[in-house]
């Protein structure tokens, strides 16, 4: 993977303005250690920093092609699973190629096909190509928005890149945020609103969508979302089907010039990305694969199992790597690193995250770069079959609210009163689930049930998957790691999105069909293991630690927090017996320690980001 950046400017000669250009490539150097290369010319710059996977010795960036006299200038973040069936197809429309890398396969199928090459494309993408003789800047974003695309939209200006950082770098952005900023931050996060970027200035390019940017003005066009139709298979059928499917995106994924690892937490999704690996490296005559697990010193000593998290890892991945005869590389950490992790987890995001559950995954990503360029990684499963608590629960599924926030009447009274009067909490959260409810492509017939449940699969891959696929790629990107995610592949969330919820959960279990497919390829203790959710720390430790970090914030009356929560209820919260709450405020893993630990998160972005409240 790589991190990319530019700007067009109709009104200024861009080559007298190296400097900056070569400032916002170089914030993006964690995403792309091993290359950096920028091209300007009057009205276009273009930096990129690379992370080589495929034909490390032929692919820098910016690549330039031609077509006859017409020039092509692309940078590139992604990584094309179809690239060889492209390939021979283009040459056999006459089309050459000098080297074995996805970009050039990526740009010279824009030189054939225009912006349709985009409908082209199996992969996970973000993209600008700049057409010299049109004068025209083409960008684009993977269907589910595996890679990250920002941009700012300021009269003649248009500035692009990977993370909020590289575009913070540009001298026309500064970092002000909002009424709306605020509650996404506070109400919203450490989930975001599709397009939203939290800075006022900044936006997200959405997941199917592309830009155009030419004289004319700025263009937005969507060219891929779901899309409802009649389910024809029977369970055995759908199973079949899905276990095609994930077998041969698994192995379209496993293809690179650079080691490949597996992450495995011994649940579903990761045994069976891992155990599809094996098979497909012992067809091919390859090495054992390797596999990484994570957790945290002592767990085994504090975890107490409840609702949201019912059973340790530690069991089932030694089940697994006995049972695969992976070469395993268990990871563990301690709570001074865990805390310490906090703010590079938030200078990776360039805003407040997950807390613990972001820093324990970039240190983890860390320890794997010591071993591995690539890794194989289960995120999306549990949207796209219905894995997750709320699908399956009433009191979830009948919230009228995003189900894995559900504590927005807390959240708010946390809040100075006079923010929360300016955010409008519960109005805000209320008029992005109506938006997202809006969205939903319902099917003519379906009963009921099944509207209800696709309605909550769309809220789920639309809304919370989105959060955890920014935490793999910032976390993994900052320590120069590329994960691929096969249950992103968007043949597989097509033909699952259309599967009846009586059919996904066969066996009156979650993702019951996705069970049902990998019979055969687990265990049977494995496949019917219950869900349990990425780890993260019991140690009281921990909570003792980031109480100690928020209260020094409460304690410090520079810090730029304080003005905008209500401070008293806060410290009353800190230092109260529901500090330790298993009970989330987001997603299954937000509890208490993660509260103040985002707190102090929030308070750490505000200072290091100069951010301005307007």
């Amino acid at each position: 993977m790589c991190g990319i950046t530019g700007w067009i400017d109709w009104n200024r000669d861009l080559t007298k303005d190296s400097d900056n250009l070569e400032r916002m490539t170089d914030t993006l150097a964690p995403r792309g250690p091993d290359a950096a290369g920028t091209w300007i010319s009057a009205h276009c710059a273009l930096g990129h920093r690379r992370l080589s996977v495929i034909d490390p010795e032929n692919g820098a960036q910016p690549m330039i092609r031609y077509t006859g006299d017409d020039k092509y200038v692309v940078v590139y973040n992604g990584e094309l699973y179809n690239a060889p069936e492209l390939k021979r197809e283009l040459v056999s429309r006459g089309r050459s190629f000098t080297t074995n890398c996805d970009t050039e396969v990526l740009l010279v199928s824009f030189m054939e096909w225009g912006r349709a090459c985009v409908e082209r494309f199996n992969g996970i993408f973000a993209f600008a190509i700049w057409d010299v003789a049109a004068q025209e800047l083409f960008l684009a974003r993977d269907r589910l928005g595996v890679k990250p695309l920002f941009y700012s939209k300021q009269n003649e200006l248009f500035i692009f890149g990977s993370e909020p950082k590289c575009i913070l770098e540009h001298d026309a952005v500064k970092a002000e945020v909002g009424a709306e900023g605020l509650a996404e931050v506070f109400i919203i996060g450490p989930a975001r609103t599709p397009g939203h970027g939290v800075y006022k200035a900044i936006s997200e390019v959405r997941p199917g969508q592309c830009i155009v940017v030419n004289h004319v003005g700025v263009k937005t066009i969507t060219y891929w979302k779901l899309q409802s139709s009649p389910h024809e298979h029977d369970v055995e059928q759908t199973a079949e089907q899905v276990r095609t499917l994930l077998k041969d995106t698994v192995e379209r994924q496993l293809v690179s010039d650079v080691p490949v690892c597996t992450l495995l937490s011994g649940g579903l999704d990761s045994s069976a990305l891992t155990a599809l690996a094996v098979d497909y490296y012992k067809k091919n005559g390859q090495s054992n694969v390797h596999t990484y697990s994570v957790d945290y010193r002592d767990n085994d000593k504090h975890f107490q199992a409840h609702a949201f998290q019912p059973n340790s890892d530690a069991p089932w991945i030694e089940r697994m790597t006995s049972h695969l005869g992976t070469i395993h590389h268990p990871i563990q950490f301690d709570t001074p690193e865990l805390v310490a992790a906090l703010k590079d987890a938030t200078f990776a995001r360039d805003l407040p995250g997950m807390a613990d559950v972001d820093a324990s995954l970039l240190l983890f990503c860390h320890e794997i770069k010591k071993g591995a360029t690539v890794a194989i990684s289960g995120e999306a499963a549990d949207e796209i079959f219905g894995g997750y608590p709320w699908f399956h629960r009433e009191e979830a599924l009948n919230a009228n609210t995003f189900p894995w926030s559900l504590a927005t009447s807390m959240r708010g009274e946390l809040l100075a009163p006079d923010i929360a009067k300016w955010i409008r909490p519960e109005e805000y959260i209320g008029d992005r689930y109506a938006d997202a409810v809006a969205e939903v492509p319902l099917l003519d017939g379906e009963n009921e049930v099944r509207k209800r449940m696709r309605r909550m699969s769309y809220l789920n891959i639309t809304r919370f998957m989105p959060t955890l696929l920014d935490r793999k790629d910032r976390m993994s990107m900052a320590a120069g790691l590329e994960v691929r995610v096969p249950f992103c592949d968007h043949r597989l969330v097509e033909y699952v999105w259309n599967i009846p919820w009586e059919i996904k959960s066969a066996g009156d279990r979650e993702k019951g069909i996705l069970r049902k497919a990998l019979t055969g390829i687990l265990p049977q203790d494995v496949l019917t293991r219950k869900k349990s959710p990425y780890p993260k720390t019991h140690n009281p430790a921990y909570l003792a630690a980031v109480q100690g970090l928020l209260l020094d914030v409460l304690n410090d009356p520079s810090s730029p927090l304080l003005p905008l929560i209500n401070v008293k209820k806060v410290r009353e919260l800190v230092e109260s017996d529901s500090a330790k709450s298993n009970i989330p405020w987001f997603g299954q893993l937000m509890s208490g320690p993660q509260l103040f630990a985002y707190l102090y998160q929030v308070n750490l972005w505000l200072t290091k980001y100069n951010v301005s409240i307007k």
